[in-house]
C-alpha cells in the first residue's frame, strides 16, 4: 500500500505557501496545525474569527489546564499568546475578513472543483437545519489567497477533487491552491495544474484518484519536505 503524507506534513507544506508578514486565518482541522510549524525567520499573524489575532502554537492539554484556557483559536483549541497578539469581539474579527485585510485563509474541505469551488460546511448526511458554516463563507470570498488542505480522497477512496462539487457550496471560484496528502495543485483559468506529488507516487496514480483531467507540465516536482 502506498504511503500518504500525514496531517502534520500537509500542514507543513501549506505553511511554506505563507509569506513573511502575512495575516492568515487558519480553519478547522489540518490548517490549525500550521501555527505549530512556522520557521523562526518568518513572522505571521494568525487570525481567528472568534476575535483573536497574532496567536502562537497550540498548547497541550496540561499547559492549557495550568493557565486556565485563556486564549483559544477559531477551532476552540488553546493557544499560546504571540508577542503582538490582540483580542477583540466577533464584529471586529469579521470586519477584518470582510474588509479584505487577510492575506490568506487556509481551509479544510470536503470537495474542491476544478474551477476552484469549495464545499466545506455541510455533508449530505447532515439531517438538521442549517449547518456549521462558521466564518467559512466569508473567508472563502474575503481572503486574498485561499489555500485548501485536505485528504485527496474520502474514506471510500473516492476523489474529493471533482469536476463539479456535489455537496453544498461554500464559495465559487475562490480557491487558489490545493494541498493534499498526495499532491500540490494550482487552480488556473484552464484547469488544475499539477505542480508537486508526494514521494513514491506517480503522476498517473494521482490522476487516477482525481476526477478532472489534470494539466501536467513537462516536469512535476516531488514535494520537498
Amino acid at each position: 500500500m502506498k504511503i500518504r503524507l500525514d496531517r502534520e506534513t500537509v500542514a507543513f507544506r501549506a505553511a511554506r505557501e505563507l509569506r513573511d508578514g502575512w495575516y492568515v486565518n487558519l480553519g478547522f482541522g489540518i490548517p490549525t496545525l500550521i501555527s505549530n510549524l512556522i520557521l523562526p525567520d518568518k513572522t505571521l499573524f494568525f487570525h481567528g474569527e472568534n476575535g483573536i489575532l497574532g496567536f502562537g502554537p497550540i498548547q497541550s492539554q496540561e499547559e492549557a489546564d495550568a493557565c486556565g484556557w485563556i486564549y483559544v483559536n477559531g477551532g476552540g483549541q488553546p493557544v499560546e499568546p504571540g508577542p503582538y497578539m490582540s483580542v477583540f469581539d466577533y464584529v471586529e474579527a469579521f470586519d477584518i475578513i470582510r474588509g479584505g485585510h487577510l492575506d490568506a485563509a487556509v481551509l479544510g474541505a470536503f470537495q474542491v472543483s476544478e474551477h476552484g469551488d469549495i464545499a466545506n460546511w455541510r455533508l449530505p448526511t447532515y439531517k438538521g437545519e442549517g449547518g456549521t458554516i462558521g466564518g467559512s463563507m466569508d473567508l472563502a470570498i474575503g481572503a486574498k489567497h485561499v489555500i485548501v488542505t485536505m485528504h485527496h480522497t474520502d474514506a471510500s477512496n473516492r476523489p474529493r477533487i471533482v469536476k463539479e462539487c456535489s455537496m453544498d457550496l461554500t464559495g465559487r471560484r475562490c480557491v487558489h491552491t490545493i494541498i493534499t496528502d498526495l499532491a500540490v495543485l494550482r487552480v488556473t483559468e484552464t484547469g488544475l495544474l499539477l505542480e508537486e506529488i508526494a514521494p513514491g507516487w506517480t503522476v498517473e496514480e494521482i490522476q487516477a484518484l482525481t476526477e478532472p483531467k489534470l494539466i501536467v507540465p513537462d516536469t512535476v516536482r516531488v514535494m520537498e519536505l
